[in-house]
């Protein structure tokens, strides 16, 4: 199973419609967005893609109760632990007790956000994912991942850089 991952989108609508067209030309079957749209208005966007979306707050996130209308109530308060094609996968927004996590070897995946850097590693049978800052605020890149949850594989993808959105 394809399953796309971004974070940090910042309401960078530019950034967030190549991810939806990505995502969907990929053919992935579940999105996860580790935290940090920020408005519910790129509900919309989002809203194209081809497949379920599975979302967590992130600390950025203050219209909460919007966001949570926006998207029908499937945004979650991290950390959430879902069964995903057979695979237990924690996510996160803020990346609080990772090596612990880690650690304790009950995850296939954990997937987290927030510090805005790329990251692909493994911890035993644990692969752990950041997909980096999807609206390139921060560091001028925009990346996401898609995680083969077969295989294993993680492909972190740099996206266009484009106009900044006023």
């Amino acid at each position: 199973m394809k399953v796309g991952i971004l974070s940090d989108s910042h309401d960078n609508l530019d950034a967030l419609k190549q991810a939806v067209e990505l995502f969907n030309a990929e053919s992935v079957e579940l999105v996860i967005h580790a935290g940090d749209l920020v408005a519910p208005f790129v509900q919309k966007v989002l809203a194209g893609l081809a497949c379920p979306l599975l979302l967590v707050f992130g600390n950025n996130d203050g219209e909460r109760l919007g966001l949570a209308r926006a998207f029908e109530g499937r945004i979650f308060q991290p950390p959430l632990l879902q069964e995903i094609d057979g695979k237990r996968v924690l996510v996160l927004h803020e990346p609080h007790n990772l090596d612990a996590l880690k650690a304790s070897q009950q995850f296939d995946a954990i997937v987290f956000g927030h510090t805005h850097q790329a990251e692909v590693s493994r911890a035993g049978r644990t692969v752990v994912i950041n997909p980096g800052e999807c609206g390139g605020w921060l560091t001028g890149e925009r990346t996401v991942a898609i995680w083969d949850t077969r295989s294993g594989e993680v492909r972190i993808v740099q996206l266009e850089k484009g106009r900044v959105p006023c």
